[in-house]
């Protein structure tokens, strides 16, 4: 099959691998329709973590199901489905727990850019639809396989409060559903941190009510102005440096919670500061499977439309532009169309 490998930092392309196939029961082969570009790909596209040359990228897709596992009685070849990144059985004590991330069979999807895609556990982590989805719902449903429940995971961990203030560090497709997430739960202000017009132009869309462009210390004098000095009662961080966790604290009220769910990268809490202000440290790797049926109700219905953080679609065969648009900040999220 064609799909994107990774050979060195800034070096993406397509190129021939094996077909995956079935290796345990549990077992599924999807048929990628469509996949996408996360904004955690571009850390190993710029070396900042360990890559093995020639390796398979993308954990992002939506589908159609090619070939099950015995013991996958659920779904069946030429079902449409969504796949959460975060494979998971759904039964053991962890996903019992709402914790679908941190299952004792967690797998992931490794060929999200490519023509197929192995999900370990299918039974638990696919999440069927009723036919093949209109072409209008298509970017919506791709977002529910990471950005939305993500952004959603970051609202739940920070306990977003009706009625309240919410502040989302991050301006990217992540950060853009937690607004989008913390305006559903009925936020009555949202100040989202963002430099970028495009961005701002959709957070605005998604329940947004603040714009602050401003970073560091003068970003977050402008959210305590915004708060009459007190600060947010929740705030979503959704980058994962150092800067953005140290953004998130500072403008966090005394006694609220800041849920993080960007891929941390050289980050300190500040162990001090939230020992003073007694403010919370909540989220992590978002339990996809959790949210998907809350969420694709939500989509179905037309509540929601997380399908607009993609500005850009490409064929698969120009992954490597739609890296290097993401990485120069020239999209915010990149779609690819595998029936092209």
């Amino acid at each position: 099959m064609r799909a994107t490998t990774l050979h060195a930092p800034g070096d993406i392309r397509v190129t021939e691998v094996p077909d995956p196939t079935l290796g345990a029961p549990t077992d599924a082969i999807i048929k990628v329709t469509a996949g996408c570009i996360c904004g955690s790909d571009l850390w190993p596209y710029r070396g900042e973590n360990p890559i093995t040359a020639g390796n398979t990228i993308g954990h992002e897709c939506i589908g159609i199901v090619e070939e099950v596992g015995s013991e996958v009685t659920s779904f069946a070849p030429g079902d449409f489905v969504i796949v959460p990144f975060c494979h998971c059985d759904n039964t053991c004590a962890h996903c019992r727990a709402g914790v679908q991330s941190a299952c004792v069979n967690l797998g992931m999807t490794q060929s999200g850019q490519g023509e197929y895609a192995l999900v370990g556990q299918a039974e638990g982590s696919l999440v069927k639809l009723d036919g093949r989805p209109d072409a209008s719902l298509v970017p919506s449903l791709l977002a529910l396989s990471d950005v939305m429940p993500t952004g959603w995971h970051a609202a739940v961990a920070a306990g977003v409060p009706e009625g309240g203030t919410v502040v989302v560090v991050g301006d990217g497709a992540v950060g853009l559903c937690g607004v989008l997430a913390a305006s559903v739960m009925g936020a009555e202000k949202v100040i989202v941190m963002s430099r970028h017009e495009s961005r701002q132009k959709i957070a605005t869309e998604f329940g947004a009510t603040h714009i602050v462009a401003a970073r560091g210390k003068e970003g977050a004098a402008e959210v305590k102005e915004l708060t009459d000095g007190i600060g947010a009662d929740a705030v979503l961080e959704c980058v994962g440096t150092d800067q953005s966790m140290g953004t998130a604290f500072a403008v966090a009220r005394p006694g609220s919670t800041v849920g993080f769910v960007g891929v941390p990268h050289g980050v300190e809490p500040p162990l001090g500061r939230m020992f003073q202000k007694n403010v919370g440290l909540r989220g992590g790797m978002a339990p996809v499977r959790r949210y998907l049926p809350e969420l694709l109700d939500l989509v179905v219905s037309g509540r929601i439309n997380p399908g607009l953080v993609f500005d850009s679609t490409l064929p698969l065969d120009q992954v490597a532009e739609g890296y290097r648009a993401m990485d120069e900040r020239r999209s915010i999220k990149v779609m690819l169309d595998l029936e092209a």
